[in-house]
């Protein structure tokens, strides 16, 4: 494996800014998202791409990762495991947390900047030869991963590869994977991979490849049919959850969680995870299951020990200030605010879960108030999102929007909340905040030194709120 160059980037791009510049001069479907600009799926430019950088997708074996929610994590862990095992895993997730950098990284570290301009600078050479092959430039997303195709080809052993979104129509499925992960099936993105259930489980099936191992986390049955009847046809093998793998018990512990997991291959009992909430022991058994499935042998549990040590989540429950008590999540949907929900109640006793569980005391003591800070981006429905999360705990909402073209507007998101909670037993304060600034300044105010304040809604607002806050607890 190749050192990662640390000199100025080559070809016609000289530098960091450079490359940005010329990143930002690409279509961007996330910013576009929904919108007429948005081209039809294809993945002709991706191919044309692939095949003018020698194909770097075949040089490194791979875990294709897809799902609705916990792709992100599942992929982070995955490196992890991946990483105490002594392989240095390259992953390509979406979208940044912090920078751009962030989604090109090897061994769950980003490329520093003047490697990632070599990395971009090193598609740009071949740019023009695929737009005058294919008539069209190709997209931002498609540049950032063949970017990280053409890098992990000479310094990763393996590849774990998010998808960002639906699958088949995905630039990631250039790749023909080892394994194929499906972690759940939800009703996100309908207007354009939907509009039914059955058409995102057959999307996201289609990055199953020929006699691979497809990891389903999914549990609903007409949709794990989807999922078997596509890798029958490819002659793939699936690993059903509730069936051949699963979580088989989880214990809130200060400081995150003990889970037991079951696979093909046996029982990791009452590993410690510093992460919180039900869905995150998912995440790992999902994780856990698929390194599995590459090595095609059981992982040490020495090895889930060390990888799990000091494993980290930016914006996934993670608490970023005390007084008051700062908890940043990036879940968008009703799903995602459902673990939100629930993670809430075991982890701050706000609220109850819907298992009714019992709740783990509040470090943060209950004379504070409780104040969601929520920002949305179309197409979601922020009406939804608060339906699913419940705001009966809370005191107050801030309502604002994130520095994004989908941001929908902070008095549409306060007009949302406010239908979504009827009949409260006492008032529930609605303010809106032109700016993510304005709103924590809003409600850290109004949460007092013993509150909380939870910050959700879109990855783009928890983003954001983490750099105006830090990244890391005080």
């Amino acid at each position: 494996m190749s050192p990662a160059p640390t000199g100025a980037a080559a070809g016609p791009l000289r530098d960091y800014e450079a490359a940005l510049d010329w990143l930002d001069s690409h279509i961007d479907l996330e910013r576009l998202l929904g919108s007429p600009e948005a081209t039809a799926p294809t993945l002709d430019r991706m191919w044309t791409l692939m095949g003018v950088l020698g194909d770097p997708q075949d040089s490194v074996p791979a875990i294709h990762i897809t799902g609705t929610n916990g792709k992100g994590s599942t992929a982070r862990m995955s490196v992890a495991l991946l990483g105490a095992c002594g392989l240095a895993a390259g992953s390509y997730t979406s979208p940044h947390i912090e920078r751009v950098n962030d989604r090109i990284t090897v061994a769950n570290e980003p490329l520093d900047d003047a490697s990632f301009a070599t990395a971009i600078s090193e598609v740009a050479v071949f740019e023009s030869t695929v737009t005058e092959l294919c008539g069209e430039r190709p997209n931002y997303f498609e540049v950032m991963a063949a970017a990280a195709y053409n890098w992990f080809a000479s310094t990763a052993h393996v590849n774990v590869i998010e998808v960002g979104m639906g699958g088949r129509w995905d630039a990631t499925n250039v790749v023909d994977a080892a394994v194929a992960v499906i972690t759940n099936v939800g009703a996100d993105h309908l207007e354009i991979i939907g509009p039914t259930l059955a058409d995102v489980a057959s999307e996201k099936a289609g990055i199953i490849s020929a006699g691979a191992i497809a990891v389903c986390g999914e549990t609903a049955p007409e949709l794990v049919e989807i999922v078997a009847v596509t890798a029958a046809e490819v002659g793939a093998e699936l690993w059903r959850r509730g069936v051949d793998w699963d979580v088989t018990d989880r214990q809130p512990a200060v400081g995150g969680q003990l889970v037991t997991t079951r696979t093909p291959f046996g029982e990791h009992a009452d590993h410690f995870v510093p992460l919180h909430g039900a869905h995150q022991a998912i995440n790992l058994a999902t994780a856990i299951c698929s390194v599995e499935a590459f090595f095609g042998r059981s992982l040490d549990d020495d090895v889930i020990t060390a990888a799990l040590g000091n494993i980290t989540l930016p914006a996934r429950f993670e608490i970023v200030n005390r007084q008051p008590t700062v908890v940043i999540d990036g879940a968008h949907n009703p799903a995602g605010a459902a673990a939100l929900r629930d993670t809430l109640a075991e982890t701050l006793s706000m609220g109850s879960t819907s298992a009714g569980e019992p709740h783990v005391a509040s470090a943060a003591g209950t004379a504070g108030a409780n104040v969601l800070v929520i920002g949305a981006n179309r197409p979601h429905d922020p009406g939804e999102f608060c339906e699913a999360l419940d705001l009966e705990p809370f005191d107050a909402v801030v309502a604002t929007a994130a520095s994004w073209p989908r941001a929908i507007p902070p008095s549409e998101v306060s007009a949302a909340v406010e239908n979504a909670a009827p009949g409260r037993d006492r008032p529930l304060d609605i303010i809106a905040a032109a700016s993510v600034t304005d709103a924590l300044a809003h409600a850290r105010d109004r949460a007092g030194p013993n509150g909380i304040v939870v910050v959700s809604g879109s990855l783009y607002i928890a983003a954001e709120a983490r750099r105006l806050l830090g990244s890391h607890p005080h």
